[in-house]
């Protein structure tokens, strides 16, 4: 009898766990699609390396004086800094594949209203960043760039390092695009009720005053690229209320019903 129950607890797997290996398994797959997804684009792109690097490269050469170039000060340089960009490049251009299998995995266990607001919000957010690295490549960078080379002193020549002139623009990209999900996160919070569209209107002082403080924090130490990064940050913040007030209901005011969850 003893053997017995050591065998039939030995057999026995709680439902639970079983479903916590359902889990883990999908999150497996979901997350190889992903490296497949992002190592394909890379693959696709690795052989334009260079020229990827050029377009990156091109607002800060457009504004170089004659006879000047990037420079190369580390051995490897030229061949690891396109590279790595190309690989940034990928995860960039995969990021939408990405978006969807964090939503695929998430979705079953959420509430029918809370599908309804998160698909727009995951579209949105995905828009938003985009749109902020595109505003500071088209429109922040040549205007950076034409100050910081105008106000060098005479007799230096402007030679910037290409993988100095990498990070710095990979850092002003990811500020720009968290900058612009600002719309994204004041619906949030006024969805989850932390706070009311009103609330937000009255703060509104304080909301210019740290867009400029985060715009000194995250930008290059010039009051061109700080108000670049300040003013669309205090207007999407005016949109995300304008929208909070529309468009968003607070979780406690919707309908509580079951969640839809699905079958995995």
């Amino acid at each position: 009898m003893i053997g017995t129950r050591i065998n039939t607890r030995a057999n026995h797997t709680p439902q639970h766990d079983q479903g916590l290996v359902g889990h883990l398994i999908e999150l497996r797959s979901r997350l190889l699609r992903v490296v497949y997804t992002v190592g394909a684009l890379f693959l696709v792109m690795v052989p334009f390396a260079n020229d990827l690097y050029v377009m990156l490269a091109e607002p800060l050469l457009a504004t170089m004086p004659e006879g000047t170039s990037m420079i190369a000060t580390e051995v490897a340089s030229p061949f690891l800094t396109p590279f790595k960009f190309t690989m940034v490049l990928a995860v960039f251009l995969g990021m939408p594949a990405v978006l969807y299998q964090v939503w695929g995995f998430i979705a079953p266990g959420l509430y029918s209203h809370e599908k309804k607001m998160m698909v727009p919000l995951l579209v949105a957010s995905s828009f938003l960043f985009y749109a902020g690295v595109l505003f500071a490549y088209y429109v922040v960078f040549p205007l950076i760039f034409a100050f910081l080379v105008s106000v060098a002193p005479e007799g230096v020549a402007v030679m910037t390092d290409i993988s100095r002139y990498l990070d710095f623009v990979l850092k002003l990209f990811f500020a720009f695009g968290l900058a612009f999900e600002v719309p994204v996160a004041t619906i949030l919070l006024v969805w989850a009720g932390a706070v009311t569209p009103d609330k937000l209107a009255e703060k509104r002082a304080y909301v210019i005053v740290g867009a400029f403080v985060l715009g000194m924090l995250l930008t290059p130490p010039d009051i061109i690229s700080q108000t670049l990064l300040a003013v669309p940050m205090w207007l999407l913040f005016e949109v995300g209320v304008f929208l909070s007030r529309r468009f968003v209901k607070p979780r406690d005011e919707e309908d509580d019903g079951e969640p839809e969850q699905q079958e995995r």
